[in-house]
C-alpha cells in the first residue's frame, strides 16, 4: 500500500499508514481521497479543482517506492568478524579480509584493538591446515 503525506517540505511515500499526521499535513492513499479533502475550497487562480487534483495525483503516482524498513538493525562488519570468530571452525585473517573487504593489517587491527582491548574479548589463535585460525575463547568458568 502507497500511502502520500503532502506537508510544506514536500510528498513523503510511505508503504503503512501514519498512526499521526503533523499539523499542516495530510495523508492519502488514492485519488478520490484527495478529492474528498474537507476545508479546500475553490481558487479562482488556481483554476479548475479537479483537473488541479488530476495533475497533482498523477505526479505523486510517478514517486519510487519506499525502501521497505526492516526491523532488524543492519548488521556491521565487526558484528559479521564476531559472528565469524565465533563459529567452532573459526576464521582465517584472510576469511576476515575477504568477507570485510578490510586490508590484512585492519583486521589484525581490529583484533587487537577492538576486539581485545575495547570489547574484552579473549581470542584464541592456532595453527590449522588453512593457516592461522582465531576463534572467540570462552572465559573459563570460576
Amino acid at each position: 500500500m502507497r500511502i502520500y503525506i503532502i506537508g510544506n517540505d514536500g510528498i513523503t511515500l510511505c508503504r503503512e499508514p501514519p498512526t499521526a499526521v503533523n499539523e499542516g499535513e495530510i495523508a492519502v492513499a488514492s485519488n478520490e481521497e484527495l478529492h474528498a479533502l474537507p476545508g479546500v475550497e475553490r481558487r479562482r487562480k488556481v483554476g479548475d479543482r479537479k483537473v488541479l487534483i488530476d495533475q497533482l495525483w498523477s505526479a505523486i503516482e510517478l514517486l519510487p517506492d519506499p525502501e521497505p524498513q526492516s526491523d532488524a538493525k543492519r548488521r556491521s562488519k565487526q558484528d559479521a568478524v564476531i559472528a565469524m570468530l565465533r563459529r567452532p571452525e573459526g576464521a582465517t585473517v584472510d576469511e576476515v579480509a575477504s568477507t570485510t573487504g578490510w586490508q590484512r593489517h585492519t583486521v589484525r587491527g581490529v583484533f587487537s584493538g577492538t576486539l581485545k582491548k575495547k570489547l574484552g574479548l579473549i581470542l584464541a589463535s592456532a595453527q590449522e591446515e588453512r593457516g592461522r585460525v582465531y576463534r572467540i575463547a570462552e572465559p573459563a568458568s570460576v
